[in-house]
């Protein structure tokens, strides 16, 4: 290409830990041209233009490390690759997708860059990426460029295809623990852990959530008598059927009473402190309007509360939100709304407002509740005069502080009644500070699949860690939300390797997953012929709940192709280092850039795990520096350099010696077979096992706590391997 301008030859959703990070990003790569020859400082008024478009980029901190580092970058002079890195994160996180890591380098021919941003969501990282460039151009060109539209489309996407901020406050909170995440549908639904150790989650329910309990919550009526069976305070109601009956229903407990429908939510259809019969009638049809069956209840003094309940314990609480507006005797009541409530900067149409905006055509709860003071949205109150706009709605100032044990107490206790593990307490008190009988207070609602934007977002008060406590309610600090999972790397003695652990974890009594050369298995049994190591099939063993070992064999190319399918290994094996060749299409051009690409199967490694490492390969040996956790070497004689002197530092190490087969760490040796006996030797060769292969195999299998036996005697019965059949 030989023109100023910036052309897309590739995009690449990497889904796992890359060679660029731990996390999935997209690699764009991109053909800048001439512009090759034009950094920013060279462009006449670029600098200004660009930063007229996005005036956030001065937050970005970019190598310089501080804040504005990034223009101070575009005014020394840099490329249009990594301008547009920096660009499509600001587009990334302008549309509430936050995101913070990005690189860009030349991939080796003239011109040709990767440029590598991260992503929640493969479709909305694709249309940044395009937008930034679109963008870059823009501000070369000195044309004029529709940012504010093409960020509200960004965020349309944002809202519809990455998880809600509820769920992802939970996802967030057990990253910061090293659970690991995995989406299971275009929804909110989210496997955290691997395999047998998963858990689940579907915003804030979890699969500790039963369907009866949720069944019970949707039913007012029957969780009033279960919770008043039992002693908690609830209001007196009953179930109606027509306007007549509620206004009969509403004298016979006694005025003022609310309306509400059965199972309705969010505050939908309910009406309160209805006094008349017109009042009460009307509520009846916007109750009936939501649900299929009306409540009347006794009126309870007192501001609403909703409590969250995490696994017996209240987490966080907050207040109702009373709106009124007062006459100036000229602006009429929908006027008084707009000046007075929906000015507020925390309010908004989009549910990241803590507060929402309250328009009368959408509220009519709000009409009837001004139809009460003989007033419509076109009336005009006089100076001075207080008008009641609505009496329900956002739940937004935090009170969690504030709540009384007694209070706490009783809102664990209904949860546990309806048999929720994460339930939304709804209760009316006119002190939350004080106990609840003290004050007549009582619980009016219990409810399943909780929001939880209100807690993290509250329009006063503090942000509660509603996320941790989720976390932290599924994953007791003493749990395991990983299975064991090792990976596999090398040139051409990876498949052998693989099968072999496999087998020994599964003579281990664990139901062993392997994703390998030879396809994908279960235990003895084969789910695919081939293709085991595509990402898609690989990550299957993940999600698979009976899974409680998973061995992956991966090549460089599907390193740099799609990410590996996990996101941390117990253990990380290298045999050997591979080469370049045949991997000229993704811009490898020699060996001497493989040992960058490996690398990141020890970038993955845990902290208490163990890297497995072919002390032999000089190029493989240096990878060690780049583990987290210990390390163990094999070779073929002890007499090895690198091998004597792990040794000596009480380092483990596998080796030969005169064909019997040793582990070692420090003054401690086993032995752990004997290659020279005939069945043994029979062996290597019908299985086409190589030396390096056995050497890894047992040194992997040594680090997962594999007994030396056991590890004998699956390799004297590897014959019976998955891959074998």
């Amino acid at each position: 290409m030989s023109s100023k301008d910036i052309k897309f030859l590739r995009m690449t959703h990497l889904k796992g830990p890359n060679i660029w990070t731990y996390r999935p990003v997209m690699e764009a790569w991109i053909d800048i041209g001439d512009l090759e020859d034009c950094p920013s400082d060279t462009l006449p008024g670029f600098n200004e233009r660009l930063q007229a478009l996005l005036p956030g980029l001065i937050e970005h901190r970019c190598s310089v490390g501080e804040r504005g580092g990034f223009l101070k970058r575009l005014a020394e002079g840099t490329w249009p690759g990594h301008i547009m890195e920096h660009v499509a994160l600001e587009l990334q996180n302008r549309a509430g997708m936050q995101t913070g890591f990005g690189k860009a380098r030349e991939a080796g021919p003239r011109g040709i860059y990767k440029v590598v941003i991260r992503t929640r969501n493969e479709t909305v990282s694709r249309a940044a990426l395009q937008a930034a460039r679109d963008l870059v151009m823009a501000a070369i060109e000195n044309r004029p460029y529709p940012v504010k539209q093409v960020i509200a489309d960004l965020t349309q996407m944002v809202d519809r295809l990455c998880i809600g901020p509820s769920t992802a406050c939970i996802v967030d909170a057990a990253a910061e623990r090293s659970i690991p995440a995995i989406r299971l549908n275009d929804g909110n639904l989210v496997q955290l852990g691997y395999g047998a150790s998963q858990r689940r989650i579907w915003t804030a329910e979890t699969d500790q959530t039963s369907a009866i309990a949720e069944g019970v919550s949707k039913d007012k009526d029957l969780t009033k008598s279960l919770l008043a069976n039992c002693g908690v305070p609830v209001p007196e109601g009953r179930n109606v059927s027509s306007p007549a009956e509620a206004w009969d229903a509403a004298q016979d407990i006694g005025l003022p009473v609310c309306v509400k429908p059965v199972d309705g939510n969010h505050a939908r259809g309910v009406s309160l402190e209805l006094r008349t019969q017109a009042e009460v009638e009307a509520a009846y049809h916007l109750a009936e309007a939501e649900g299929s069956d009306v409540l009347v209840e006794r009126h309870i003094l007192g501001d609403e509360h909703r409590l969250l309940v995490v696994g017996g314990k209240v987490v966080a609480a907050n207040k109702g939100e009373v709106a009124s507006v007062v006459g100036d005797g000229v602006h009429t009541v929908a006027q008084l709304i707009e000046i007075q409530i929906n000015s507020d900067p925390r309010r908004g149409e989009e549910e990241d407002f803590p507060l929402d905006t309250i328009r009368l055509k959408d509220h009519t709860t709000a009409v009837l509740e001004l139809k009460r003071q003989g007033l419509t949205g076109d009336s005009v109150p006089e100076q001075g005069r207080s008008v009641m706009v609505m009496r329900t709605g956002n739940m937004a100032m935090d009170v969690t502080d504030l709540v009384h044990p007694d209070v706490a107490e009783l809102a664990a206790l209904a949860a546990r009644i309806v048999g929720l593990d994460i339930a939304g307490v709804d209760l009316v008190a006119q002190d939350i500070s004080k106990p609840m009988k003290a004050q007549g207070a009582a619980i009016v609602e219990v409810n399943a699949g909780p929001g939880l934007l209100m807690h993290l977002k509250p329009a006063t008060g503090s942000a509660r860690p509603v996320g941790q406590a989720i976390a932290a309610h599924l994953f007791a600090e003493n749990s395991e939300p990983r299975i064991p999972v090792v990976g596999i790397i090398g040139n051409d003695n990876t498949t052998g390797t693989s099968l072999l652990v496999a087998w020994l974890l599964h003579l281990q009594g664990l139901q062993t997953g392997l994703a390998s050369a030879k396809g994908l298995f279960l235990g003895q049994r084969c789910l695919q012929n081939q293709n085991g190591m595509e990402w898609d099939s690989a990550q299957r063993l993940l999600i698979n709940r009976s899974v409680q070992a998973a061995v992956f064999e991966t090549t460089a190319r599907h390193l740099l192709a799609e990410g590996l399918p996990y996101d941390r290994c117990q253990v990380g094996v290298i045999t050997s280092m591979p080469k370049a060749d045949g991997l000229q299409d993704l811009y490898i051009q020699s060996d001497e850039q493989m040992p960058n690409v490996i690398r990141t199967q020890m970038d993955v490694v845990l902290p208490q795990g163990m890297a497995v490492l072919n002390a032999e390969d000089p190029e493989v040996a240096n990878l060690a520096q780049y583990c987290d956790g210990e390390v163990t070497y094999f070779a073929s004689s002890e007499e090895h350099p690198l091998i004597a002197k792990h040794r000596s530092e009480n380092g483990r190490v596998v080796f030969w010696r005169k064909n019997h087969l040793v582990l070692a760490q420090g003054d401690q040796e086993i032995d752990a077979l004997n290659r020279q006996l005939p069945a043994i030797d029979k062996l290597f060769k019908n299985q086409h096992l190589k030396c390096v292969e056995v050497l890894a195999a047992a040194a992997t299998a040594w680090a997962l706590g594999i007994s030396t036996d056991l590890i004998r005697a699956g390799i004297k019965s590897f014959g019976q391997s998955p891959g074998a059949h």
